[in-house]
């Protein structure tokens, strides 16, 4: 998978993952870190910036041979707070500006729609902050087209949207799947079957992939 830049997204949990097992399978042996991270509508209050990129940081030091000296010293340095206050925003960022730099690094946020308004903007904020030292960095983001203006606002220059449609013909085939596989096959007759099959493809949204405009990445 060639990658033309900074920046992606899609929608669906399922189309994304199979970009993140790719990518993951392509780093395999190589030096380059994969980081991702999956907006919970149900659990939007939890996801601020600074939890987002803490698990994105986690996911890269847990990579790497040896953690580097400043990210120890920054925790550290926080243990001595009062009451040991976590890294803040700006730590974090400064972590990863860190991390990302001398190793490449893909980050993949996927249902960025689900995240907060306020945190969002704070989020793409940080984003671009790591991107301005880690040029080498790819991001990909997955979300439904209403969040295309704030990524392009917020990592201006770096963006190139793609609208992806999922095919009715393949969620309804997806579905059908899927209900083959209810361990309680009593509970559906073929009425509600029937209704499912018709609902939730009348009901899919369009998806959205924004894909990288920085650098060649081989």
């Amino acid at each position: 998978m060639n990658w033309g830049g900074g920046v992606q997204v899609l929608t669906s949990y399922d189309v994304s993952s199979l970009v993140i097992d790719s990518l993951c399978d392509q780093a395999g042996g190589q030096d380059v870190a994969v980081a991702c991270f999956y907006f919970d509508f149900a659990a939007q209050k939890e996801h601020s910036p600074t939890s987002v990129l803490g698990v994105l940081l986690k996911q890269v030091v847990g990579g790497l041979d040896e953690v580097p000296g400043e990210i120890v010293k920054a925790y550290e340095n926080q243990k001595k707070v009062l009451g040991g206050r976590g890294p803040r925003l700006s730590d974090i960022v400064g972590m990863l500006q860190t991390t990302t730099s001398e190793k490449r690094t893909f980050i993949c946020i996927d249902a960025l729609d689900e995240c907060v308004a306020g945190h969002q903007v704070k989020l793409l904020g940080s984003l671009s902050q790591i991107l301005q030292k880690s040029p080498g960095t790819r991001i990909f983001i997955t979300g439904r087209p209403h969040v295309e203006t704030e990524v392009r606002r917020r990592l201006a220059g770096r963006v190139t949207s793609v609208s992806v449609t999922p095919r009715r013909d393949d969620i309804i085939s997806y579905l059908r799947a899927r209900l083959d596989e209810d361990l309680i096959p009593d509970a559906m007759d073929s009425s509600l079957e029937a209704d499912i099959l018709k609902k939730i493809p009348d009901d899919i949204s369009e998806m959205c992939v924004w894909l990288p405009t920085l650098g060649r990445v081989p």
